[in-house]
């Protein structure tokens, strides 16, 4: 056999696996995408992250699915898509919850710059202290000095340790100088249901979830925790202006994906969510909700998140919070 054929024979035996391959190498997304959730129904982070997954059905022609698997204080759907395939089907919706667990839950079985890339961040928003209309503090000037005259015999609520509401309320009794008890739960639904029933007396909440209970005089604002006052409560002040100066708390939401998730699958899926935060009616509808939308590039996100991680490690330090 001349060498002529033998290239030729070659060349005819290559190309079925040449082209299984380009078979196989469809665009992505070429199927459903699953967003973990790893929080319970009904807080901040189940309904943007359904928010966002509805918006992002149309331009990448596939179903995003929001599936919510909350859980030791996000450990446990958290870890579900650290042990994912790294192609972009399974994504994670997370928050500063995330980025506190690094210090103040060292033994988990992941590390979150270790075994995620970031995506794109989403969203954040200010908390309210809410207390239950029985308390008798009318401002948090007279909740403090209530909480000071019996150490211990209160309690605040949280959707479970490391959330943004448990490091609030740790925060909070750090620089208040009171000691509070925290009250761990399954997810910010239900410790929203204990503080309205009078089961527990005070939480930090999301005002974007936690405004319409304050509206409807279920529960009673002290304070909210931005910089400045919420347009969507504005007769409330702020926790810094109402007596515990300089205090700050946040809630943040962003999407990670699996270590090794190929580049342009996070460029693509950063460029949609770019798109979406920055939509007028998208920017519209969160204000009037409580929230402010954040856009970065992956990059600027991966910084974002760094620091995020050495500020909450320095708060878990000074307020000597320790996992529940």
């Amino acid at each position: 056999m001349n060498a002529s054929v033998r290239a030729l024979t070659a060349l005819f035996i290559l190309f079925p696996a040449v082209f299984s391959l380009a078979s196989h190498a469809q665009p992505y997304p070429s199927k459903p995408v699953r967003i973990i959730v790893p929080f319970g129904a009904g807080g901040p982070a189940d309904i943007y992250a359904r928010y966002l997954a509805q918006r992002l059905n149309e331009p990448l022609g596939q179903s995003f699915v929001v599936d919510d698997r909350p859980g030791a204080g996000s450990i446990i759907g958290t870890d579900l898509v650290a042990k994912s395939a790294p192609d972009g089907y399974t994504l994670l919706l997370m928050s500063n919850t995330h980025t506190v667990n690094e210090s103040l839950v060292p033994k988990k079985p992941f590390a979150l710059m270790k075994d995620f890339v970031p995506v794109a961040p989403i969203n954040y928003s200010d908390l309210v202290l809410v207390v239950h209309p029985s308390v008798p503090a009318k401002s948090i000037k007279e909740f403090i000095a209530l909480a000071k005259t019996k150490p211990n015999g209160m309690n605040y609520a949280s959707s479970g340790t490391g959330t943004p509401y448990h490091m609030a309320g740790e925060l909070f009794k750090a620089m208040a100088g009171v000691q509070i008890v925290h009250i761990p739960h399954k997810g910010s639904g239900e410790a929203r249901t204990s503080v309205m029933s009078g089961q527990v007396e005070m939480m930090l909440d999301a005002i974007t979830t936690m405004a319409p209970m304050v509206k409807g005089d279920r529960v009673r604002a002290l304070g909210t925790t931005g910089l400045k006052r919420s347009a969507v409560l504005p007769a409330v002040p702020t926790l810094s202006e109402a007596g515990v100066k300089d205090y700050e708390a946040t809630i943040w939401l962003g999407i990670m994906a699996p270590a090794g998730t190929p580049k342009p699958i996070v460029d693509r899926l950063n460029a949609e969510i770019v798109k979406i935060v920055a939509r007028p009616d998208v920017k519209k509808a969160w204000n009037e909700q409580g929230a402010e939308p954040l856009s970065m590039t992956p990059a600027e996100f991966e910084k974002y998140l760094n620091a995020d991680i050495a500020k909450w490690a320095k708060i878990v330090q000074i307020s000597g919070a320790k996992p529940d």
